[in-house]
């Protein structure tokens, strides 16, 4: 078993639930190679709860063991994260704010955030995409919401590429050469502090997207509060009556 494999294993007893997502999602790419990662890659754009990051790293680490060749896989981790988010942008543009009303779109995307996020959209449409495609848990909901508002495409695809373009290679290229390096780095270390140093990678990246997602949520009760300065808690006032 190589040092890649081995980091990646995961003792049962430290987290199950992260264990078997990670299990599933190493074994099916590995599995499925090319196919496995796209696959992965293009439901969790779509908000199947896979963080895209892990396709990618499994892509990267794969890579480095020679299961699949890194320019190929690379080039399906983009591929696979920019077709999510045009098919939610597209789904916003052709139904509007009818997917609103749908169950599964409300789970991410309430009717405040969807009013937050076409205002900053109005501002900084470039921006606001950029931002969005590095927080976790709101590129669904804002690339849908980019649809939703009738952002010009070109512009859309040109800032989502371009932040895409920077992002996967970098978390493709860490776990690359990490995994290259695996076996000099931890060859006398007992393999459950093998998983605690990858633990604490995630748990900066789980920090960072936290962080992320709070100052979200509160430029969007600042926005609100701008919008409707009567109601802090984001409740559309009842007009005045005539």
């Amino acid at each position: 078993m190589s040092g890649a494999q081995r980091l990646l294993e995961v003792p049962a007893r430290v987290t199950e639930p992260v264990a078997t997502l990670q299990a599933f999602v190493e074994h099916f790419a590995e599995h499925f190679t090319y196919l496995g990662i796209f696959v992965l890659l293009l439901l969790g754009s779509l908000g199947v709860p896979i963080p895209e990051e892990l396709p990618i790293i499994t892509a990267g680490v794969l890579s480095r063991q020679g299961v699949v060749r890194w320019w190929f896989a690379l080039s399906v981790c983009v591929l696979g994260v920019l077709s999510g988010d045009v098919i939610l942008y597209w789904v916003g543009r052709h139904w509007g704010d009818r997917v609103l009303n749908w169950r599964v779109v409300r789970r991410r995307l309430t009717p405040q955030r969807a009013q937050w996020l076409t205002e900053a959209y109005r501002r900084h449409a470039v921006k606001t995409i950029i931002m969005a495609r590095h927080i976790m848990g709101l590129r669904a909901a804002a690339f849908l919401t980019a649809g939703i508002a009738r952002v010009s495409f070109r512009k859309f695809i040109a800032a989502d590429a371009g932040a895409a373009l920077f992002g996967v290679p970098f978390g493709f290229g860490l776990a690359y050469c990490f995994a290259d390096r695996v076996d000099a780095i931890f060859a006398d270390v007992h393999r459950v502090e093998r998983w605690l140093v990858l633990g604490g990678l995630i748990l900066l990246a789980f920090v960072l997207g936290v962080t992320g997602w709070r100052w979200t949520r509160r430029a969007e009760n600042r926005m609100l509060a701008t919008v409707n300065p009567g109601d802090r808690q984001g409740s559309v006032p009842v007009p005045p009556r005539r």
